[in-house]
Parts: structure tokens; sequence; C-alpha cells
């Protein structure tokens, strides 16, 4: 009984592990086969679609359709095609691009030219009326002007050193024109206008020029600084030694191959002949027999004579001098000459600068005072303040007379211009009378030679 139930228990022990591994095999393999059939249920329904569209192949091939090596080539044209096509529209917009750019430039450059234009013709506008305003003369009413003739008095009373500038502005009331006034010889040139020719032979110092010699004479002024040709100032009695023309003189002629330099004053002008870079006045020196030569510096020239320039005593007395006066110079020839305003020093250190125009001068920012007036006018109302008598000037007492040379025999028809004499009623010794040409007259430091170079333009 026991051996049998022991068998039993065996075959069903055997049977239930049977079972297990039958179970396991089959759930393995149905696992496999939903595997499988997922992955290849897109190309089936790939397939199917294909079925759907065309039909089974054959039946595709037979009712005329393509075949796949076809439709691979259709596709291939197609996109060339549309590479084609993009390239075209590529192509378009780099061109459009291009031509936007090229129009943009264009317009930024017609833009610029206009705005330069624009900027060129306002620059000019402002410079015309710069200009007007620079030749327009300005007088300080009365009141104002008594103040600052005060004020100047002043300084001129407690300067240590004063050196006095002077400009053509100061020979106007001897009747002899001035450069860039409203009827100077520059401006009327500029404006295509001839100028008349002065008879300098009647020109004589004005009130400035004997208020300056009496200055200096009170030791109130301890040199004077010109740029006038006139020789006025050395016929109101200054002396030679205080006066530095910068710009010669036209009552001196010299020698150049002596040393030191000969001078010859003479009761003419001696610049008839002589023109820019064209110096010999006909006459030849007594001593070595050398011709002998002005000593005017015209425009474009650089003045190398030791006398009548003095540029040693100028350049001295502008480094000592701790107040410089201006009286009737517009200061644009003088500006140019960096010596006479001590630029080496620092601005604290440079000598004040007080300024008599009635234009405007490139100092006029630097002045400590600018005077709008006559010159005669302020050095009248000066000389009052300074409690100064006036000299007055008298022909018989001009220095030129007696500082004169007289000219050699045969010299005398040399020269056709007016000799100085010492009373209008008489008749200056050895003149020659009338001129020789009843021509206008030329040359000279007021003719020909005080006209200013012309530029000549650049050939390009």
């Amino acid at each position: 009984m026991f051996v049998i139930y022991k068998v039993f228990f065996i075959l069903y022990m055997i049977n239930k592990h049977l079972l297990k591994r039958l179970a396991g095999a089959s759930l393995g393999d149905a696992v496999g086969w939903a595997e499988l059939a997922r992955a290849c249920a897109p190309r089936a329904a790939c397939r199917a679609r294909r079925k759907r569209k065309h039909g089974s192949p054959r039946g595709a091939m037979a009712a005329g359709g393509l075949s796949r090596l076809e439709r691979k080539a259709a596709e291939r044209v197609r996109r060339l095609r549309e590479e084609q096509q993009r390239e075209r529209l590529r192509q378009v917009s780099r061109i459009l691009r291009k031509a936007a750019a090229e129009r943009s430039a264009e317009e930024g450059r017609l833009l610029a030219e206009s705005e330069d234009l624009v900027t060129e013709l306002q620059g000019r506008s402002r410079r015309r009326e710069g200009l007007k305003r620079r030749l327009e003369e300005v007088c300080d009413d009365p009141e104002e002007l008594r103040r600052k003739v005060r004020e100047l008095a002043g300084a001129v009373r407690n300067a240590k050193y004063l050196v006095v500038y002077t400009g053509a502005g100061i020979s106007t009331a001897a009747s002899i024109p001035d450069y860039r006034g409203p009827n100077g010889v520059w401006t009327l040139l500029q404006k295509g206008r001839s100028v008349s020719t002065a008879d300098l032979s009647e020109a004589e110092p004005t009130l400035t020029h004997m208020c300056i010699a009496r200055l200096h004479e009170q030791k109130l002024v301890q040199h004077v600084v010109s740029q006038n040709c006139d020789g006025l100032h050395l016929r109101s009695g200054l002396p030679r030694t205080a006066i530095s023309e910068l710009h010669g003189n036209m009552y001196i002629e010299v020698c150049t191959s002596c040393v030191p330099n000969r001078e010859y004053v003479r009761v003419f002008d001696v610049t008839e002949r002589t023109a820019l870079h064209r110096h010999q006045t006909g006459r030849a020196c007594h001593k070595c027999g050398s011709q002998l030569r002005d000593t005017i510096v015209h425009f474009g020239e650089r003045g190398m004579l030791g006398q009548p320039l003095n540029w040693e005593a100028a350049t001295e007395a502008a480094s000592k001098a701790d107040t410089i006066l201006c009286l009737g110079s517009s200061l644009k020839v003088l500006k140019k000459y960096p010596r006479l305003w001590c630029m080496t020093k620092p601005p604290s250190q440079r000598p004040k600068l007080y300024i008599v125009n009635l234009q405007w001068t490139p100092k006029d920012d630097w002045a400590a005072l600018k005077l709008h007036g006559k010159c005669d006018d302020v050095m009248q109302l000066l000389m009052d303040e300074l409690g100064l008598e006036i000299p007055l000037y008298s022909r018989w007492q001009d220095p030129i007379f007696s500082l004169a040379t007289p000219l050699r025999a045969g010299e005398e028809g040399i020269h056709s211009r007016k000799s100085l004499c010492r009373s209008r009623e008489e008749g200056p010794p050895g003149d020659c009378g009338d001129p020789l040409s009843s021509a206008p007259i030329l040359g000279g430091w007021f003719g020909r030679g005080c006209t200013k170079r012309t530029k000549r333009k650049k050939v390009t």
C-alpha cells in the first residue's frame, strides 16, 4: 500500500514539472511572436497602403504605372529642378541686395556731398559775415572812450617799460591811406578799384606822431616799433635809436657793400624805381661806387638790413616790456613776429596789451583793454589825462633836413619825385622842378611795390 502511494506521488510530481515547462515554453513563444508582429507591423502597413494605391506590382506594371527606377529618376529630376530654382532665387536675392547696397551707398554719398556743400556755404557765409564785421569800423561813445582813456593813462603812468607798436592808422590824418580800412589800399584792390597815388611830400607828422615823440621825451615810452614806411616818426623828432622801422623808410637808401652799411637820408622818396625783389635806386655810393638800394620790405620779403629796420632793438625792447600799446595797426602782419609778443614766456609773464583801433584785430582777445576810436582823438585825450602839452610840428625843425645827404652833381635828374622843403613857398634846394613825365607815378613802396603778389594756381 505504501509502495503504491509512493509511486503515485512520484508520477504526480513528474507530471506537475512537465506541465510547468510546457506552460513556460508556450508563454515565451507568445511573447516572441508578439514582438515580431510589432516589428513587422509598419512594413506590412506600408505594403498595404502601396497595394491600395497602386495595386500589386504586376497589376501596376500591367496598368502602365512607373517602375521603381523610374520613380527614383523622376524624384531626382524634381529635386534637381527645385535646387536650380532655389539657386536662381539666391542669385536674384544677391543681385537685389547688391543693388540696394549700391543705392544706399549712392544716397549716402549724395547726402554727404549735400551736407558738405551746405557746410561750405554756411562757412562761406560766416566768413563773409566775419570779414564784414572785421572791416566795419566801430567807435566807442564819448563817455565810454574817456573812461577807457583814463584806464590807459593809469597803465602808461605805472608802466616800467612801455613799447609802442604803430601801423598805417596813425598816418591817415596825414592823407596817407591805410591798408585794410574801408578805403585802404588792400580793400580797394580787392574790390577791383584803382589806388590813387598820394603826394607824400605834402605829408607831415600827425598829432599821434608828435604825442609819441613827447611821451618818449618824458621817459614814458622807451621804444617805438613801426610798420610804416612814410618816415613820419623820424620827422617828428623821435631819435633814430628809439625807432625800429620794420618795413623800411622811404627817405633812406643804403650801400650794402660798405661795412657797416652806409646810409643816405634823402629829402625825397627814393623808391621811385624799386618794387618787389627789385631794390636798386639808380644812384651810387659816394665812397665805394656800388649801387644803392632802398630799405623797403615788401610782402613776401624778409628784412635783412640792420638800419633802419633795427630788429635787434625791437626784439630787446619787446623782451623788456611790461606794457605794449598798439596804435592804428590791424596786427595781421605784426602777429606773425613771435619775438614781438614774448611767446616763449608764460602767459602770466607776458606784457599787458592795449589796442587802439577802429576795426577788429587778431589780438583783441589777448588785450587788457581795446579802445575803439581814432588814434588822434585817443592820444589827445591821453595827453590831457597825463597833463602833457602836445608839441606842434614845424618844417623848420624837421630833423630830416639836418640828416639828409645832398645829391652829387649829375644825380639831380635821376629822380622825378618832389622833394621836401622847409616851407611851402620855398623851393627845395636841388629840386628837379616838374616831373620828368606826366604819367601817373608808379613803383615804389606806395605804387606798384605795395601790390600784393598774385598767388599762382597749382596745376594738377
